[in-house]
């Protein structure tokens, strides 16, 4: 099978520790994690993914909403540019553990940050950061 991932989930998921909006939201994510340690292939897409299932009957989703694709074209920019020289692209996507190092170091240096401000997550992103990740369930190498 194939991960279904939009762009900003591609540092979401460098600091997912098991929180989440609800508990089916966090019982799937961890699952997802769980297929991303064990190497599945990661078709990157354009609006909501495999993390967003759980949301998309909420009323208040905010999966489809514009800022949340600026975050995706800022991700799609960042991660791009600093793993593959290009923004990315919708399609698929490979990521090795030495992409995955990097995408780290820049998460902690903030550089391909951009994509998180103003998100309600951002302050336990940047303390997992702080810690070099412990606690975290995405393991490298991818």
């Amino acid at each position: 099978m194939t991960i279904r991932l939009r762009a900003h989930h591609l540092l979401c998921m460098l600091t997912f520790a098991g929180k989440g909006y609800t508990p089916a939201f966090v019982e799937s994510y961890k699952a997802i994690i769980n297929r991303l340690n064990d190497a599945e292939t990661i078709k990157l897409v354009d609006g909501p993914d495999d993390i967003c299932v759980p949301m998309l009957n909420d009323p208040t989703c905010h999966c489809h909403n514009e800022s949340v694709r600026e975050r995706d074209r800022l991700a799609a920019r960042d991660i791009g540019l600093l793993l593959f020289g290009e923004p990315l692209s919708v399609g698929p996507l490979r990521l090795s553990g030495k992409d995955i190092s990097k995408l780290r170091s820049a998460f902690q240096s903030g550089s391909i940050r951009q994509a998180c401000a103003g998100c309600e997550w951002h302050e336990l992103c940047t303390g997992i950061a702080k810690t070099d990740f412990r606690g975290c369930r995405l393991r490298s190498p991818l």
